[in-house]
């Protein structure tokens, strides 16, 4: 199984939700970054996703990006294949539009 890191905090409403929605769907492990506690830590997060908002998902390299990104992928029938080990080579601009790229 792919490696999922969540970037997250310790009072994250949606960091929970995304938690709890990954073990539900399998992933036995998740490897979580708090940028709650080190400033360094958040500007790696930003720098790497574009965004400041947590969570930011990662499987393996790919950024699912957030908890609403990651239902949406789900929706769309993708993320089971991606938790799988397919492993897109770039990401869609819309999680939800049902495709992940092809390597």
């Amino acid at each position: 199984m792919p490696v999922v890191t969540m970037y997250t905090t310790a009072v994250c409403p949606y960091c929970l939700q995304a938690d709890r929605f990954l073990k539900a769907k399998g992933v036995a492990e998740i490897a979580k970054i708090r940028v709650d506690l080190d400033p360094a830590l958040r500007r790696a997060m930003m720098e790497r996703t574009g965004r400041r908002t947590v969570p930011q998902i990662y499987v393996d390299d790919y950024h699912v990006g957030g908890y609403e990104d990651l239902v949406a992928l789900d929706h769309a029938g993708r993320l089971a294949s991606l938790l799988a080990g397919e492993s897109p080579c770039r990401r869609t601009s819309d999680p939800s539009s049902g495709q992940l790229p092809v390597g």
